[in-house]
Parts: structure tokens; C-alpha cells; sequence
């Protein structure tokens, strides 16, 4: 089932939550809201569930207007970041509640139970309580209840926020293998980028209740629209200096940046990621910024290495590789030189080059 989001606003008080948000979601993807806290993000996804109403504009879900309609007969599937388990219930009749109150047959109940606790990887826990279980377990629980009414929409508010890193990891895989096998159109909430980009189709960024960007992973990511959206997924380092003639000058370097072919100067910013600036030895002509190191972390897939540019007068960090990393070797207090390997360029009206 598709969604279509026309021109809805919402506002609390004199708060506007939603600003004009247009969006629409094709049958069967898996989309990730992603934003900051207060970003309009869990509003739009509570007016998609029907648990909150739009001041103005029109959600229509497979070309059926349902702005109106009360979130039972919109038939979603909604799981919560803290579960909202029923603790006096065992798992079995947590999962079958929703198909209890819709006097469900017992033999029918019975058997969409056993096949959601296989699904979700829960066979044999049916007896036990919430609090029995790990945070894991209770936020499958949460998804087979979720999913026991055969939902045509599947909307998830931030559904692994309260899990250690590790669960998290695991269920962010299971879910999008879970998408896979039922193809339910699904819409989720979260601030977490690296969760967004493992799990979703297509990303929706969000900022003071509007779209910044709307795209898959990839595009969103090597071609970010704004520089929030630039800074918001993940670290960046930033340069502030001036367009002219087809160049972006950085201090004393000089890059070349054909987009821009006007001989008029303009003030910009250029943002470039840790694993975009390269070290090396020697500078490249022209290209090249004298820093020196502070620190140094060969931990992890990558080593995170802390320099300072003294021209600029900020630090910057460089991700290198195991196989740069092995050959330089670098230290504490070394002078070396940072090379950027790509810089974005926006221009002060956050315009876009």
C-alpha cells in the first residue's frame, strides 16, 4: 500500500511541528524518517498512524483519502521505542491481543501466533512475561504484536533508540530481512544515520518540521542537498573561503571547482569528510595544507587521526586506512600535509553547487 503525504501542517500552540511536508512512500518500500529531536519526524509518522491529526493538508494511503479516519480502521501496525508490552500478559497473548479484540477465531489466533513466533525467532519463549525477556526480545514481541493483524502499513517510532549498540546491530539486520520476506510498506523514525542507511530504501532528512532531502542511501549521502544535511550524517570537517572562476581558495590552497564560472568572488563553505583528506609526507602543488598531529587512534576498522592546521587555525579530523595508516606510520607532533580528496562547496545562501 502507498502513501501519499499532501502539504501537511501541524502546529501545537504557536510550535509548528509539520510545514507544508509533501511526501509519498511507493507500495512495499521500507522508509527511514530521519532527523534530529524536534525535526517534525514522530509527528508525521503519528498523522500517517491517525493518532494525530494534520492542521492542514492530506494523507491518502493506496489512493484512499484517510485524513479523517480513525487510526483502527487505517489498518498500521505501530511499534513504540519502549515496546508498550502489556507486563501482566505472556508473550503469546501479547502477540494475539490485537486479534483478540477483533474477536478473531481462537483456532486462527492460534496458528497466526505460532507463525509470528517463528518469524520473529521467539519459538518456545510464548509463556513467559516482558519482563522476562531481553530488550531485544521484547521489542520482536512488539513487532509480531505489530504485525499479527496483517497490517497494511508497518510504522516504527524509533524502534531500537533504548537497546545497547550490539542488539541494535543485530535487529537492524533482522528487520530488513523481515521487510524482505513480508514486503509490508514500512515507514520508521530514527536519529541515528548509520541505522537509517543499513536499513531503508529511501531516506527522508528532516529539519524544523520540512524535507531537507529525500533519496536513497547513496544519493543522499555522496550528494547532500544542504549543509545540514552534510554535517547532520556524520563527522565533517569545514573550511570557510571564497568561489571565483571556476576555484574555490582555501586560505593559502587553491581548488579547482569548474561548476562555479563566475568571475564574481562569493564567500562559501567547503565541507569535507575524515576519510576524504588524505595525509601525506610531501604536499601535492597547490592542493595541500600544512598540519601537524595531535593524536592518533589505531583502533577500530579505520585510525582516527587528529591534526591541526595552523593557517586556519582548526583541527581536522583524517580517517585513514589500514593500508595508509601501515605505511605512514604517523606520530604525535609530526608536520605532515592534508590533501582533500573531495570537498562539497555551498555557498552562503545554502545553495548548492
Amino acid at each position: 500500500m502507498s502513501i501519499r503525504i499532501a502539504h501537511v501542517t501541524r502546529r501545537f500552540g504557536a510550535f509548528t511541528a509539520l510545514d507544508d511536508v509533501s511526501l509519498f512512500v511507493p507500495s512495499g518500500q521500507l522508509l527511514a524518517l530521519l532527523g534530529p529531536s524536534g525535526s517534525g519526524k514522530t509527528t508525521l509518522l503519528r498523522i500517517i498512524a491517525g493518532l494525530e491529526t494534520p492542521d492542514a493538508g492530506a494523507v491518502h494511503v493506496a489512493d484512499l483519502d484517510v485524513t479523517n479516519v480513525a487510526p483502527r480502521e487505517r489498518e498500521v501496525g505501530f511499534v513504540f521505542q519502549h515496546y508498550a508490552l502489556f507486563r501482566h500478559m505472556t508473550v503469546f497473548e501479547n502477540i494475539a491481543f490485537g486479534m483478540r479484540i477483533r474477536k478473531t477465531p481462537s483456532a486462527e489466533v492460534e496458528k497466526r501466533v505460532r507463525e509470528l513466533l517463528h518469524l520473529v525467532r521467539l519459538e518456545g519463549l510464548e509463556r513467559r512475561y516482558p519482563s522476562q525477556l531481553s530488550g531485544g526480545q521484547r521489542q520482536r514481541v512488539a513487532l509480531a504484536r505489530a504485525l499479527a493483524v496483517r497490517p497494511r502499513l508497518l510504522l516504527l517510532d524509533e524502534p531500537f533508540g533504548a537497546l545497547d549498540a550490539k542488539v541494535r546491530q543485530e535487529l537492524r539486520q533482522w528487520l530488513r530481512h523481515l521487510h524482505d520476506e513480508m514486503h509490508v510498506t514500512t515507514v520508521f523514525v530514527t536519529h541515528d544515520q548509520e541505522e537509517a542507511f543499513e536499513v531503508a530504501d529511501h531516506v527522508v532528512v528532516m529539519r524544523g518540521g520540512r524535507i531537507e532531502q529525500s533519496g536513497s542511501p547513496q544519493d543522499v549521502f555522496d550528494n547532500p542537498a544542504t549543509p545540514f544535511v552534510m554535517d547532520f550524517l556524520g563527522q565533517v570537517n569545514v573550511f570557510h573561503g571564497r568561489l571565483e572562476a571556476g576555484q574555490m581558495h582555501l586560505g593559502g590552497i587553491a581548488l579547482d571547482y569548474p561548476e562555479y564560472t563566475h568571475t564574481e568572488s562569493r564567500n562559501a563553505t567547503a565541507y569535507v569528510r575524515p576519510h576524504e583528506l588524505a595525509l601525506e609526507r610531501a604536499p601535492s602543488q597547490g592542493t595541500s595544507l600544512p598540519v601537524r598531529v595531535l593524536h592518533v587512534n589505531p583502533a577500530g576498522a579505520v585510525t582516527r587521526v587528529r591534526v591541526i592546521s595552523e593557517p586556519f587555525g582548526v583541527q581536522l579530523n583524517v580517517d585513514l586506512r589500514p593500508d595508509d595508516y601501515s605505511e605512514l606510520r604517523v606520530q604525535p607532533g609530526e608536520q605532515l600535509f592534508a590533501t582533500p580528496r573531495r570537498v562539497r562547496v555551498f555557498m552562503q545562501d545554502d545553495y548548492v553547487i
